[in-house]
């Protein structure tokens, strides 16, 4: 099938992205989120987020004005059902997706494709708690989405061949590049990409090295873009938290046992730059590491 609309929920930083590449690319895309302060949110971040590819010349202003053109917000579920493309991006918790693709449900065309962004949730187990498994697989996006390349593509247990087609042939029409990985948690990036950062923290927590020294190190020492600890923030400490969950209880390795220092600041509530303080404090000019 040719897929020519899309339903984007939730318009946090994944899900706005996730719109904006999408109308871009000349889709037709209804964006929802449950909160309509989020929601408008949302749909400022995409104009920022264009003026700041106009600024570089990477789009123009009528490549602008024809993207929001395609963006339509809406207020409920029901108005996401009559699309060909479904793309789930809400938190990162197994009740509320599965939550959403319940109510979903009996507003879908026979042949919508659902898809999750979940970057660790079992997407067999996700599909089976829906009409439609053979038409629902995981849909990756990397975060910042109009920036990143890579999209995971995850069959689940029933995906068939055409569900996975389409989709693929969508990543390809939005300019991004796919990767297939198998249905295991937190796929291929997450399961490389959180255990270092979880390994960073269990560094400060044990006096090894303090914030600075060790986003320092492995920007210098190992050529990463970000510290391990700056990346953690940029993510999300709730949501690294989230993750190292899903990968110690599906997995059972003592290994993938989430740092106690991550679980006492997400307990805080120092989330990272979406609260203004995690592993740095961004409530100044410059951020300042808290430890």
């Amino acid at each position: 099938m040719e897929i020519k609309t899309v339903s984007v929920i939730g318009a946090g930083q994944m899900g706005n992205g996730i719109a904006h590449v999408f109308a871009l690319a000349g889709y037709q895309v209804r964006l929802y989120d449950i909160s309509r302060e989020a929601l408008d949110a949302g749909m400022a971040a995409i104009g920022k987020n264009l003026d700041r590819a106009i600024a570089r010349s990477l789009v123009t202003e009528e490549d602008k004005a024809r993207t929001l053109g395609n963006l339509s917000p809406v207020s409920t579920l029901q108005e996401c059902g009559d699309v060909d493309l479904v793309i789930e991006a809400a938190t990162e918790r197994e009740a509320i997706k599965q939550a959403i693709f319940e109510d979903l449900l009996p507003h879908l065309r026979k042949n919508t494709i659902l898809t999750s962004n979940t970057s660790s949730i079992s997407i067999t187990r996700l599909a089976s708690r829906t009409d439609r498994p053979e038409q629902f697989m995981g849909l990756h996006f990397m975060n910042p989405v109009p920036v990143m390349q890579l999209v995971e593509l995850i069959r689940g247990i029933a995906t068939d061949e055409d569900t996975f087609r389409a989709v693929e042939d969508v990543v390809a029409k939005i300019g991004k590049t796919s990767s297939t990985a198998e249905d295991f948690p937190a796929f291929i990036v997450n399961r490389i990409l959180m255990p270092m950062i979880n390994e960073a923290i269990y560094t400060l927590y044990e006096g090894v090295g303090n914030v600075k020294s060790i986003d320092t190190s492995m920007k210098l020492g190992a050529n990463h873009p970000m510290g391990p600890l700056e990346l953690a923030d940029f993510i999300g400490l709730d949501t690294c938290l989230a993750i190292m969950n899903v990968l110690h209880d599906g997995l059972a390795d003592t290994k993938y046992r989430p740092c106690p220092l991550l679980t006492k600041y997400v307990e805080a509530g120092w989330l990272g730059r979406k609260s203004q303080r995690g592993f740095y404090d961004y409530r100044g000019d410059e951020p300042v590491p808290t430890r």
